[in-house]
């Protein structure tokens, strides 16, 4: 067996397990969906005050990149806990004996959160059509958000994939992933405007990926091709890939020992 024919065997047989547990998929997605269409609809009045958002921009429409980053955030963070499930259920042991080749077991893992993402994306997406928001660069525009979004889970997997193996606790991996989710967020221009947040806010945001991320999104949104904020996006996302796989593989080495 390849690594290629392994990463694509474990890769359906992650989606099989995901199509199975369909609760799962929808309560990962109702919190973005409950965000989209209720807090977007709480806030459609901050377009009329001016100089908050760019002129002929929605509220919805600006807080849509935010809502699919908070979902790829949310998501990437599950796979501490599926991957303390395969420890515990004697799953990854019962792979360890096999030939299979050991970087697919990671492989087809991240391919398979990354592919959930996109596919949540691409919902969330076609909601906010529905309610009015479209990306101005169309479909090559949307396939880059899909690209960065995808990007940006496969980074933030690894920190709870090396959470679950160090900790192999799923209770610890969620309390770590909820304690960093929503403080990260709201420290970044998620769901406001640079300029609308205190500048102890504004300053710390400088440092957090998330803004890098939702800008590159937003940029693609209702921007345009700005590879200004597009491009450094990418390379933060992919420096903190560096960090976090680094963690990964790490732990996981110590695991399969």
């Amino acid at each position: 067996m390849t690594l290629l024919s392994d990463t694509r065997y474990l890769f359906v047989r992650f989606l099989k397990k995901l199509v199975r547990n369909p609760i799962l998929l929808f309560f990962s997605l109702f919190q973005p969906i409950v965000f989209l269409v209720l807090f977007t609809q709480l806030l459609t009045r901050l377009a009329n005050v001016p100089g908050v958002l760019p002129p002929g921009v929605s509220y919805l429409q600006f807080a849509t990149a935010g809502i699919l980053l908070q979902n790829a955030f949310s998501s990437a963070l599950q796979s501490g806990n599926s991957i303390v499930a395969d420890i515990d259920s004697g799953y990854l042991q019962k792979m360890l004996v096999t030939p299979v080749q050991r970087p697919a077991i990671l492989l087809g893992r991240l391919l398979s959160d990354a592919f959930r993402v996109v596919i949540q994306s691409a919902i969330i997406l076609g909601l906010a059509y529905l309610l009015g928001a479209y990306v101005v660069t169309g479909v090559l525009g949307v396939l880059f958000i899909f690209f960065t979004i995808a990007f940006f889970g496969l980074a933030w997997s690894g920190i709870s994939l090396a959470i679950g193996m160090k900790t192999r606790s799923s209770e610890t991996v969620f309390a770590i992933g909820g304690f960093i989710t929503f403080p990260l967020l709201f420290l970044s221009p998620a769901l406001f405007p640079l300029d609308f947040l205190p500048e102890w806010v504004q300053f710390v945001s400088q440092f957090n990926p998330i803004s890098y991320a939702v800008e590159a999104c937003r940029a693609f949104m209702i921007v345009g091709y700005d590879w200004a904020t597009i491009l450094p996006a990418w390379g933060v996302i992919g420096l903190v890939a560096v960090v976090t796989m680094s963690a990964t593989l790490f732990q996981f080495r110590k695991v399969v020992s």
